[in-house]
């Protein structure tokens, strides 16, 4: 698998668009901090920019310099494992690119569970775009061929494993704990 998670990182330094498993379903991924590489995947997804979209990482020290300071029991509310698939918005700068955050004033994010997106993220050194590999509206893909046959090989790699749960991941908000979205 080692070889895999380099190839994958390799391409996402190029610029590319990768899918790989989470806990929840299959995502599909890149360089958060590459406009061009993000506005593809929208363009792939039939996905608006005003949505936003989650940035996973393996650590929470990861996220951080994308986020406003936390209180600090917002900072162990998030950062405490859950029992399920959790992702937060949090305050975040105005510096942080529309593309990420959407027409909103915080940023999605989660720390990863899953053994490959984890070990994606540490190799990257940093957050990657997760946003679940579906055409916008559509199921999100729970195995590679749920992934080649909504994209045609329009992405440059594609990671094999194993997906947790099959649903989206519920979404709080990290401030005050509020239900956002519950996995369907």
């Amino acid at each position: 698998m080692t070889w895999h998670i380099r190839e994958a990182v390799r391409r996402i330094a190029a610029g590319g668009i990768i899918a790989y498993p989470t806990e929840t379903v299959y995502g599909l991924g890149c360089d958060p901090f590459n406009g061009t590489a993000v506005l593809r995947l929208l363009d792939l997804k039939h996905r608006n920019i005003d949505h936003g979209l989650i940035l996973v990482a393996s650590n929470f020290m990861q996220l951080e310099p994308l986020l406003l300071p936390l209180a600090p029991a917002t900072r162990k509310r998030v950062s405490a494992r859950q029992g399920v698939p959790v992702t937060w918005t949090l305050p975040c700068p105005a510096e942080v690119p529309a593309w990420l955050r959407g027409r909103h004033t915080t940023l999605a994010v989660r720390i990863t569970t899953h053994p490959v997106a984890s070990a994606l993220c540490e190799r990257w050194n940093g957050p990657l775009v997760s946003t679940s590999a579906n055409i916008h509206g559509h199921p999100p893909a729970a195995s590679a061929l749920d992934i080649y046959n909504s994209f045609n090989g329009t992405l440059d790699y594609v990671l094999h494993g194993e997906c947790g749960s099959g649903h989206a991941s519920t979404i709080r908000d990290g401030v005050s704990g509020k239900l956002l979205r519950h996995p369907q």
